[in-house]
């Protein structure tokens, strides 16, 4: 097993122990592929796009970085509501993406993943989680 299909197989097993106890979870859960779902992700990525330029054009580029984070991960939710995966946790989603990936379910530059992703130890260019960490934590 790959590490992405190791951390999605524990992101189901901590969302089936936390739905044992509570209704709501901070893993990844199978469902129906849901279309509908994946549409509004889409549109909500599209959303957080325009709002992105905005921020930028506006002066308020520390707040495009959140709104170009939240475009990305919209369209990572979309995908994985298209083949039956509910997450509430950014690790996890990030997790079904790699998987089905390495699968070949879908054709995605790596790149993009590694967009979101908070360890990229060996990468020249930040990572997109921490331009917005810093921009959102930091006073530039």
């Amino acid at each position: 097993m790959t590490r992405a299909s190791n951390k999605v197989r524990w992101c189901l097993n901590k969302a089936k122990k936390e739905l044992e106890t509570s209704d709501r979870h901070r893993g990844l859960v199978e469902k129906n592929p849901n279309e509908a779902l994946a549409r509004l992700h889409i549109g909500k990525a599209e959303h957080n796009f325009h709002a992105a330029l905005f921020f930028a054009k506006n002066g308020y580029s520390d707040w495009s970085a959140s709104a170009f984070f939240y475009c990305i991960y919209h369209c990572f939710l979309a995908i994985i509501s298209r083949f039956g995966y509910e997450s509430s946790n950014q690790e996890c989603t990030i997790a079904a993406i790699e998987m089905l990936r390495e699968e070949g379910k879908i054709a995605l530059d790596e790149r993009f993943i590694n967009t979101l992703k908070i360890d990229m130890k060996d990468e020249v260019e930040q990572s997109l989680i921490q331009i917005r960490e810093d921009f959102q934590y930091g006073t530039d």
